[in-house]
């Protein structure tokens, strides 16, 4: 038995699977009190890193192997957490049965893959789940996705956790809010965004402010250049302009430490801009690439721009299997903006 502060994971059951059984539940709640962990499912196979989730307040209370996987969500009484372990590995019929019981019970998931299943991986998960994704994470961004997951599946934060993980958490949401709010305000100023000066509104819900957040569709076929009008002239000089400076970001890594200059917001707006102008879609994976900062950290990144309404994401028209990231409106406006005072 480990005695690592979570609950204990037993070796191969009784059907020779490899994998360990379920403990009691306790009954459900509406949010965690202090000092309450909470219930995670682990699919696959337990890492070492496991002694770390007491810190991020959860506790491990089955490891599955994933056939089993989607009968349990159904089934236990408790679970706030499902933690998938190689995604990619798991087929696709059994993975998305596992999304779908994860969506239906309401619970978060963190999601390990590989980068080069990022996308595929990505477009499977719906866009109704509270997912985490990490891509060849160190025990450190398991442990803040565990915070993260946590945190954001109840109201209630439990302020005895107030590690490096929830620190960086925060320091992640202030960042994010600044250029929101920065962003509203120079398209505000500009009669950008009606009637919101202090930034954009959150993903979802049922209210629909008109010319925001959500981009038309778009065709990303391109047309031929001698029939180009000279919008697409200037848009195509713009997005030089941008690529350049994205060249130019990149180039200071070659004599000074990356992360010195680290700024992963920045740098992931300004390639989705440039591929507005170029009217070419962006993946998920090309995205991390763009932020010069490890993929886990540009998948958070990814996430709470999504969250704050800075990003959209776009289902591939032609691959059901991939998602695209883009700009919302609103950022796009203000962007746009921001160049044009640039050039004055």
């Amino acid at each position: 038995m480990m005695d690592h502060g979570v609950e204990p994971w037993f070796g191969p059951s009784d059907d020779g699977d490899g994998f360990g059984g379920a403990f009691p539940a306790a009954p459900m709640g509406g949010t965690i009190a202090r000092g309450v962990a909470s219930p995670m499912l682990l699919v696959g196979a337990p890492g070492d890193w496991l002694g770390q989730a007491a810190h991020a307040e959860v506790r491990l209370v089955s490891a599955l192997a994933p056939p089993r996987a989607a009968a349990y969500i159904r089934q236990v009484v408790m679970l706030d957490i499902v933690w998938l372990a190689a995604a990619e590995t798991i087929g696709s019929p059994t993975f998305a049965e596992i999304c779908a019981a994860i969506e239906q019970r309401g619970c978060a998931l963190v999601c390990e893959t590989t980068l080069a299943a990022l996308d595929r991986v990505a477009a499977a998960i719906p866009a109704s789940v509270d997912v985490q994704l990490l891509v060849d994470a160190d025990p450190a961004d398991k442990l803040v996705a565990l915070a993260a997951a946590r945190r954001t599946r109840f109201a209630e934060l439990n302020d005895v956790s107030r590690d490096d993980a929830m620190e960086s958490i925060d320091r992640l949401q202030e960042e994010v809010a600044r250029i929101a709010r920065t962003l509203g305000d120079l398209a505000a100023r500009q009669g950008g965004l009606p009637g919101a000066p202090t930034g954009f509104a959150p993903r979802g819900g049922d209210v629909d402010f008109v010319g925001q957040l959500r981009s038309p569709a778009r065709d990303f076929a391109a047309m031929p250049r001698s029939f180009v009008p000279e919008e697409r002239t200037l848009d195509r000089q713009r997005a030089k302009q941008v690529r350049r400076m994205l060249r130019q970001r990149r180039m200071r890594e070659q004599y000074f430490p990356a992360d010195l200059f680290a700024d992963p917001a920045w740098d992931m707006l300004l390639d989705l801009y440039a591929a507005r102008l170029e009217r070419q879609p962006v993946s998920v994976s090309s995205l991390c690439i763009a932020a010069a900062v490890p993929a886990t950290t540009a998948l958070r990144w990814i996430k709470t721009m999504t969250d704050a309404g800075l990003f959209l994401r776009e289902q591939d028209p032609h691959d059901g299997r991939r998602i695209f990231i883009a700009l919302a409106e609103g950022a796009f406006d203000a962007l746009s903006r921001y160049f044009e005072a640039l050039d004055e």
